[in-house]
């Protein structure tokens, strides 16, 4: 609340709108940098979880 009300002085109305995402960049933060799974990695995880139906959903 400090870095958004008093750092950067944002208005309350635009604060309180605001995402941690967005509130992370408007205070010079960046985006973490991990490692990019290749296209294997990700089948191998799509096939392991596959889109489906919710868990005690009824038809």
């Amino acid at each position: 609340m400090h870095a958004g009300l008093c750092l950067l002085r944002l208005p309350q109305r635009d604060f309180w709108a605001m995402t941690p995402r967005e509130l992370w960049a408007a205070m010079g933060g960046s985006r973490p940098r991990g490692p990019v799974p290749e296209r294997a990695g990700l089948e191998a995880l799509m096939g392991a979880f596959p889109d489906g139906e919710a868990v005690g959903s009824s038809q």
